[in-house]
């Protein structure tokens, strides 16, 4: 009686440690990857169930019941999992047919984090249709753009529906994932998105004030023997591409016909640490930037889409401060300036070398090296460019790293005095990035020096600090930059030398328990920006709502002053019109606000604005994203932006429209059409961009891309003026050696 008794009482408290972490068996039988779970494999293995709610509430257990179930053999980790649903008849909510979709969808998402140090991972994703995506999570997961689902991989995913529940399996190759040989301990997480209860649950449960892709919550996955080394990992991804284009803007229009080859290899040097080698690398098939009204007075940042420069990016690019000093931007590599015409043209890349992933539990490496080509028709030499990167992991989740970027020619220009480029440019720079192990506190501190052939002068250095603190009902921030008015990182995105910036702010976490709101985050911010000689520039308040709804949509709000005193003469509505003086300041008051719908509906739109003064007048601007899914193979997009610019007499005043309609259209889960029109009136600009791709085998595509532009200038008097316009076929195929 008494050990029964015990074992009554003990029960409880062994569950629970249960559930602390999965046990994952081999297994010798053979699982086909069909999203039907009918293997005997998974009946004698542990199984997942007790998910917890994270929205609405982060409290409770989830009402949409999981079960998980893991098992793996010398090739796979496999995982089988069931979505139950409260009626059996519904409608999934799915932006498309289209690999790597984002969003408030239904779906399944595994995160695994092999070296366990809560910083990094991969995730993998598949949603009712048998979809997949795939994505790399840096940073530990503290802001949305630390989930980059650009980053491609070859594993097997299927998905089936019935009556009341789905089913999804997936297999994913040892070879795709990077650990260390002989670990039998991982980290893993799993998150369930179910629009039918607008639920959103996870397997370790995850407060609300974290994104859900969060790493610092997580559980361990303990195998039940080490793991070996995954053997020879070696992949070839050849391409042959042709095209045809014609520019009528250029000295000599006459069309151009070309064929081109090159590729891709990958290397696994060990399962943690990788090698990837590019020759003539094209990236013709890479969508088109989304154009903006640019109201701006210093260079506008676009991310990066092209895909060798994606994995393990976070070793470069998160150095530095995003938006006031990246020391390196890969961005600049493959792009050139026309410094005659201040457009930025393509620049072929002759070749490329990167070297990245862990040397252990806690040592990171990258190593970049590209060889740009010349470019005759604007004096451009052939460039090299290395960057250098190391990471050390201290203290649970923080870490410290140093950065070397160079970009070097290696042509002399002694009697070529025209060449507006520089023979070479450094920098150096150290950064301490700082994140709690429960995830409340993170932080930077860095400091970068940059050195250029012209020699040592003052105010080369860059400098950040940066500290926030998120709990349940608090948070708060100090940030401040210095960059030094000689700081020249050539290869890095630095849009404001020589300021000083401060930007505190705090507020108050709620989240209602019942009503039309979800979560409310009420902060009040200050910022101010100074020239490194002392004159404030610039100085912005802000009482800011974000508010999350219990529809799952979104409603921001904010009342600003903004005060800038222009250094240099400046047009407010970017029209090429009169310039307000230089040594001016303007202080104007300004009310923002945006709301997004539930984009589970089929009929969805985000709208946003700006009421109140600018500069020395007015502005009102409208934008809305209106969508429309024809569920699963076509999803249409209208993206459109006005902006009403008054200013006072003898300065222009301006009516600038960006409108921007997208057709998406999945066929198969292997057929994508995509249309994508812009028309810019702020650049008198109609750009098309219309993409077919097929992949016929796995992360192997056939592309033909056709891209149109059209001056609009004189658009009421003789119609639209072709600019260019290029037809591309373009094939890839992955081989595994």
């Amino acid at each position: 009686m008494k050990r029964v008794l015990w074992v009554v009482w003990l029960t409880p408290f062994l569950l629970s440690a249960q559930e602390d972490a999965y046990h994952i068996i081999r297994t010798n039988q053979a699982i086909k990857i069909d999203g039907i779970i009918d293997e005997s494999a998974w009946n004698n293995v542990q199984v997942i169930e007790n998910f917890s709610q994270y929205f609405p509430n982060d409290s409770t257990p989830a009402n949409s019941t999981v079960e998980i179930r893991m098992t793996y053999d010398e090739t796979y980790l496999y995982v089988s999992a069931k979505m139950y649903n409260l009626t059996k008849d519904r409608e999934y909510a799915v932006p498309s047919l289209r690999r790597d979709y984002r969003g408030n969808f239904d779906g399944i998402t595994i995160e695994i984090d092999p070296f366990q140090d809560n910083t990094n991972a991969f995730q993998f994703g598949i949603n009712p249709f048998g979809v997949q995506r795939e994505g790399l999570i840096s940073n530990g997961g503290v802001r949305g753009n630390d989930l980059a689902l650009s980053w491609d991989n070859k594993w097997l995913a299927d998905a089936k529906q019935y009556p009341g529940y789905w089913t999804a399996e997936a297999a994913i190759p040892f070879k795709t994932l990077r650990f260390k040989p002989g670990s039998d301990r991982w980290n893993i997480n799993f998150y369930r998105i179910d629009t039918e209860q607008g639920e959103r649950s996870t397997w370790t449960r995850i407060p609300r004030n974290f994104l859900i892709l969060s790493l610092a919550f997580m559980k361990e996955l303990v195998w039940d023997e080490p793991l070996e080394k995954s053997g020879p990992n070696v992949s070839l991804i050849p391409y042959i591409s042709a095209s045809t284009q014609q520019d009528n803007e250029a000295i000599d229009p006459a069309r151009m016909n070309d064929f081109s080859y090159g590729g891709d290899a990958k290397i696994a040097v060990s399962p943690s640490l990788n090698l990837d080698l590019t020759f003539n690398p094209d990236f013709s098939q890479v969508e088109l930037d989304q154009q903006v009204t640019d109201l701006n007075r210093f260079e506008l940042f676009f991310p990066e889409r092209r895909q060798f420069f994606l994995e393990n990016a976070d070793l470069f690019e998160s150095f530095g401060h995003p938006f006031y000093s990246r020391p390196f931007f890969s961005r600049r590599i493959g792009i050139a300036r026309d410094e005659s015409t201040g457009q930025n043209i393509q620049n072929q890349i002759y070749a490329g070398a990167r070297l990245s992933g862990k040397l252990d539990n806690n040592w990171r490496i990258g190593i970049l090296n590209m060889q740009a080509a010349e470019d005759d028709a604007i004096n451009l030499p052939s460039i090299n460019y290395t960057v250098g990167a190391i990471q050390r992991k201290i203290f649970g989740r923080s870490n410290i790293g140093a950065i070397f970027v160079n970009k070097q020619t290696f042509e002399s220009y002694a009697e070529n005095d025209t060449t507006p480029y520089s023979g070479w440019n450094r920098l150096a720079g150290v950064d301490y990035n700082i994140a709690s192990s429960n995830g409340k506190w993170n932080g930077k501190v860095m400091y970068h020096h940059s050195f250029d052939e012209s020699g040592a002068k003052p105010q080369q250095g860059s400098h950040t600090g940066f500290l926030g603190y998120s709990s349940k009902k608090w948070i708060g921030s100090w940030a401040h930059v210095y960059v030094g008015k000689n700081h020249n990182a050539e290869v890095g995105f630095v849009p404001r030398p020589g300021i000083i910036r401060i930007n505190p702010d705090f507020g108050r976490n709620f989240f209602p328990s019942r009503g039309f709101f979800n979560s409310i985050e009420l902060k009040a911010e200050a910022e101010y920006i100074w020239t490194v000689d002392g004159q404030k520039t610039d100085h912005k308040y802000a009482v800011n709502l974000n508010s999350g709804l219990t529809n799952t949509g979104r409603l921001t709000a904010s009342l600003e002053q903004n005060h800038t005193f222009l250094i240099d003469p400046f047009d407010p509505t970017q029209t090429d019109g009169r310039e307000l003086p230089a040594l001016t300041g303007y202080t104007y008051h300004s009310f923002n606000f945006s709301y997004t719908s539930d984009q589970r509906k089929l009929l969805n739109y985000q709208v946003n604005g700006y009421l109140g003064e600018y500069f020395n007048g007015n502005r009102q601007s409208i934008g809305a994203l209106i969508g429309y899914r024809f569920q699963p193979i076509l999803d249409i997009k209208v993206n459109m932006i006005y902006n009403r610019i008054r200013l006072p007499e003898n300065y222009n005043n301006a009516d600038l429209w960006l409108i921007g309609p997208r057709l998406d259209l999945t066929l198969t889960r292997s057929i994508f059409f995509t249309n994508f029109i812009q028309y810019n009136s702020q650049i008198d600009n109609i750009n098309i961009n219309s993409r077919f791709q097929w992949r016929f085998a796995p992360v192997s595509d056939l592309f033909i891309v056709y891209t149109d532009n059209y001056g609009t200038e004189q658009f009421s008097d003789i119609g639209l003026r072709r600019k260019n316009h290029a037809l591309i076929l373009k094939m890839t195929y992955w081989i595994n050696l």
